[in-house]
């Protein structure tokens, strides 16, 4: 929810599908992953200051580090205000990408939640903005009300974090393809191109037909 990598990773994934030649034959599957598990509903302060803090390079090191990943979510055509961002924690918001699943809408709720937070400077780990979001998204507005106000879906999320951690996913994004191809970090649409290229091929090998020779059919025998 609050990686931006992961919102710039999503843009290239949108442009190799657009090349991809059996893009209707491609099912997109998010799982959960967890930035920042012990974090509060929403940390109070400003972002760079945040950021500076995190990685020990002090405001104005934060801020370049916004303006860096603004740049390259421009460059794929995405729209970040990170700016105003409110980080905080995004465990409730992995339900209801669960419950977005089984509605058929994840992919619709993942990204009203990206853009709610990259670009509104939403804060996805507040209730009240998540059942807008998810309302805005397509889901109904009492089945996410019931989903916030019990632990529906935690299952589900720490089911996705176990898988994860068994697989050696240590960071965001990961793509994951055929569940034989796995694509780290937000690497360009060319990179995800060629390995749904690769994955398909591997996995529906062309039949080589070499010569013409005599056959039978239900229509009797060549003769």
């Amino acid at each position: 929810m609050v990686c931006p990598w992961c919102a710039i990773g999503k843009a290239h994934l949108n442009a190799a599908l657009a090349e991809f030649e059996h893009a209707d034959e491609v099912e997109v599957v998010w799982r959960s992953f967890e930035l920042d598990p012990g974090a509060p509903p929403v940390r109070d302060g400003d972002y760079a200051t945040l950021l500076g803090r995190k990685y020990g390079t002090g405001p104005a090191g934060g801020q370049a580090m916004i303006q860096r990943v603004t740049r390259a979510a421009a460059d794929a055509g995405v729209t970040f205000h990170l700016e105003q961002a409110r980080p905080g924690n995004s465990f409730d918001a992995h339900r209801l990408v669960h419950l977005a699943a089984d509605r058929g809408l994840q992919t619709q709720v993942k990204e009203r939640f990206f853009r709610g937070y990259h670009t509104e400077g939403q804060a996805v780990g507040d209730h009240e903005v998540l059942e807008r979001l998810a309302v805005d998204a397509g889901l109904d507005q009492a089945e996410v009300r019931e989903v916030l106000g019990s632990d529906a879906y935690a299952d589900a999320v720490r089911a996705d974090e176990a898988e994860g951690a068994r697989l050696g996913v240590s960071g965001v994004p990961m793509f994951l393809v055929d569940g034989r191809f796995a694509i780290p970090g937000a690497q360009p649409a060319e990179v995800i191109l060629a390995t749904l290229r690769r994955a398909w091929d591997s996995a529906k090998p062309a039949i080589t037909v070499v010569g013409d020779g005599q056959t039978c059919g239900p229509d009797g025998c060549a003769v």
